[in-house]
């Protein structure tokens, strides 16, 4: 097993534990494969949920660039969300499964 198929098992299991979410393996690996090269770094596979620019690059670069979602479609209530689900205090919010997450409640799997 490689490193990526090691972390794409690790966001699996977070999204069960944490969510209850069986995970549709086909589109999270294609999400993780999508943050490229992010995923192996500590600082950049993670989110910050209580940092405002990070949350603005994940609206602007993901939301609206990847996804193809325009700013008035209630983006902000969004990343909410998924945030509060995620646990603001948690302070490992991986960015595979943040982004996951964000194309489900969108309902943007088409945009992979």
């Amino acid at each position: 097993m490689n490193k990526r198929d090691e972390l794409i098992a690790k966001y699996a299991a977070d999204l069960k534990d944490k969510f209850g979410v069986d995970a549709d393996m086909d589109l999270l690996t294609k999400v993780t494969i999508g943050c490229g090269p992010s995923i192996y770094n500590a600082d950049s596979s993670t989110v910050s949920g209580s940092d405002e620019s990070e949350l603005e690059t994940v609206k602007n670069n993901f939301l609206i660039k990847k996804l193809g979602l325009s700013a008035g479609d209630d983006l902000d209530e969004g990343i909410a969300a998924i945030m509060d689900q995620y646990g603001r205090s948690n302070r490992s919010k991986y960015r595979v499964v943040v982004y996951y997450l964000l194309t489900k409640h969108f309902g943007k799997e088409s945009a992979y």
